[in-house]
């Protein structure tokens, strides 16, 4: 931990802290992901302040495994070429857009379906739509996580990765792309519970972010 760069290693150390501050506070009764986690925004548990918590959050040691490994795999490098200060925003930037992103496809499913009825019929019973409303629930640092790949992939396009399960390396633009498409495949015809389109959302801020940096450095890369 002594190596890795200031934010990198605050990162993971906030994050840690936070997933297990979750399960302690559960013991308690104190549901964290839920008071803290980004909600609907029509919803009445919605705060914007979540927009910055949500993504330091995970659900599961599997969640925040996956997610940390890949800032600590790629966030370390992008942060000792471009600074900390830049990496920070860039990270907390796509974060944030991810959930905006994701307030805006729940709105588009919201208004193309649910906003015509007034209860929702569960395995309970139906429930007023202002309290399912407060089901749509986000956490983790996904959306951040895809951008920091993003720009690993744009920084370093033919860098080789050895990536499980295949038997060859791949090289970091190939991944990136095949990461987006298979996001984009997932988030149209998935109903897994997970947040692709945020995913997205992280990216797209990211390439524009970088973009925006290129243009002002006069069209050249920033990252080498």
């Amino acid at each position: 931990m002594d190596n890795l760069p200031t934010i990198t290693k605050n990162l993971l150390i906030i994050n840690v802290l936070c997933f297990f501050g979750t399960l302690v506070a559960r013991k308690y009764g104190i549901d964290i992901n839920d008071l803290f986690g980004l909600h609907f925004f029509l919803a009445s548990e919605f705060n914007p302040v979540q927009l910055l918590t949500y993504m330091f959050l995970h659900v599961n040691f599997g969640h925040i495994f996956f997610n940390m490994f890949a800032v600590w795999m790629f966030g370390r490098v992008l942060e000792q070429v471009w600074g900390p200060k830049r990496f920070l925003f860039y990270y907390l930037f796509c974060g944030v857009g991810a959930g905006l992103i994701q307030e805006l496809v729940q709105y588009i499913d919201y208004a193309a379906v649910l906003s015509s009825y007034d209860y929702i019929r569960t395995e309970t019973g139906p429930i007023p739509m202002g309290e399912y409303l407060n089901w749509f629930n986000t956490v983790g640092a996904s959306g951040a996580v895809y951008a920091i790949l993003l720009a690993f992939g744009m920084s370093f396009p033919n860098s080789p990765l050895f990536i499980f399960p295949l038997p060859f390396p791949i090289k970091a633009k190939w991944f990136v792309v095949g990461y987006a498409v298979l996001e984009l495949y997932l988030g149209l015809g998935s109903s897994d519970g997970v947040a692709h389109f945020a995913h997205l959302g992280g990216m797209l801020f990211g390439l524009v972010l970088i973009l925006y940096w290129r243009k002002k450095n006069g069209g050249q890369r920033i990252y080498y």
